[in-house]
């Protein structure tokens, strides 16, 4: 199983790349092994504001619909339109084209409150 040491992680699974102030965010690895094939990825439109561990999204797979909730607190600037053609991008390619949203990041202070690579690890058993 992937873990990228550069990305911060949630407890519900979630990852985020934060490049200046604005946060790339997806599901882990993990999550989408776990999930089996996702057959659609529903995000939210650009311009909502959500606020940390609230849910923005969901996945669902074959057999399941799963919950995606926000690692930080922010404004949603762009989706993932790859993922309303190729859904599958989730499982194959999660931390590069298969990312759900990017977001303005509201208060940088809650990455605090996020996992490191390592910590999502033993979290995952991994």
């Amino acid at each position: 199983m992937n873990i990228p040491n550069d990305l911060f992680y949630s407890k519900e699974h979630t990852w985020v790349r934060i490049e200046n102030n604005i946060g790339t965010i997806g599901i882990t690895d993990f999550a989408q092994s776990e999930l089996g094939e996702i057959v659609y990825a529903d995000v939210p439109n650009v311009g909502y504001n959500f606020k940390q561990d609230e849910v923005f999204g969901s996945v669902e797979a074959i057999k399941t619909v799963s919950d995606l909730f926000m690692p930080l607190s922010g404004k949603v600037l762009e989706t993932n339109k790859l993922l309303l053609k190729e859904p599958t991008l989730v499982n194959s390619e999660p931390f590069e084209n298969g990312w759900m949203i990017k977001i303005e990041i509201e208060n940088s202070q809650e990455i605090e409150n996020l996992l490191t690579a390592e910590q999502y690890a033993n979290l995952t058993n991994r």
